[in-house]
């Protein structure tokens, strides 16, 4: 049998299937949010560039049967040009338990960044948070370990090619995939960054380090109630002004207050809005 570009065996056309996971994207680049695009980049540093335009027309066409991301794991099946699917894997580096508490201490040590993320957005920042820990978001030019049952030379193959792309758009429909293959799953993340409170200890009880300020009773200390709790000096600099305008809202742990069956917290962000509009026309 005769050998093509991509390998030895590469003679027949991909055989056709139905079901498969078929990429969002119809044409051009694939990966649309800051994190996808990121690791794309590096994906098409390194790879070969014919056989990820390749990869490409498998994750369009469909030929990826299923894709399981677990932590340091992605495994997927790929249909090619023989019966058998071929068997993909791409391991990266998994962080431990002490990895990824000293992690998530530092992204709750950061009020921003750990309101983001409770609200579901993946701050750009986070990856300047993990290099400063010594502990990369994205893997390098050696960061990744691919394997695909074909017989294809090249690598990666186009089966990984597709497989990768595919990742890609899962990272966009999900940033915290990214986390969870190195380790922490999304709802385990989000748990420990409000029991951190963002304190840079670790410490804390599900509150900013800002609002945490003994409990007086009210009999003890009538005269300055309405005084701060917390100095000039613990408020420090204004928060970032590229910050959400309902970034208490985010930090803090939801009341489980409604008004008319609406959570109070769904009645109190259009004000801190409309508050933070009023500020900017000023």
């Amino acid at each position: 049998m005769p050998a093509g570009r991509d390998g030895w065996f590469e003679a027949a056309r991909p055989i056709r299937v139905d079901g498969g996971i078929r990429a969002r994207s119809k044409r051009g680049s694939i990966g649309e949010q800051w994190w996808s695009r990121r690791f794309i980049d590096i994906l098409e540093l390194v790879c070969d560039a014919g056989r990820l335009r390749r990869g490409r027309a498998y994750a369009r066409q469909g030929q990826v049967l299923g894709l399981d991301l677990g932590p340091g794991l992605v495994k997927a099946r790929v249909q090619g040009s023989r019966p058998k699917p071929y068997d993909v894997s791409v391991r990266i580096t998994a962080y431990g338990a002490d990895e990824w508490a000293e992690l998530t201490r530092a992204l709750g040590a950061r009020a921003v960044h750990r309101a983001k993320l409770l609200a579901g957005e993946m701050p750009p920042e986070i990856e300047d948070i993990f290099e400063q820990s010594g502990l990369p978001l994205f893997p390098g030019e050696r960061g990744l370990d691919m394997e695909c049952s074909c017989p294809d030379w090249g690598f990666p193959c186009k089966h990984l090619s597709a497989v990768l792309y595919l990742l890609a758009e899962a990272f966009d429909e999900d940033p915290f995939l990214v986390l969870a293959w190195r380790g922490m799953a999304r709802d385990a993340l989000l748990d420990a960054l409000r029991h951190t409170g963002g304190r840079a200890d670790g410490k804390g009880g599900g509150k900013p380090a800002l609002l945490d300020v003994a409990d007086v009773p009210f009999a003890e200390r009538a005269g300055d109630f309405y005084e701060s709790g917390a100095s000039p000096a613990r408020l420090g600099p204004p928060a970032d002004p590229g910050s959400p305008s309902d970034l208490l809202l985010r930090a803090l742990d939801p009341p489980p207050v409604k008004a008319r069956h609406i959570p109070l917290l769904d009645l109190l962000r259009p004000a801190y809005r409309a508050f933070a509009a009023e500020e900017d026309d000023l």
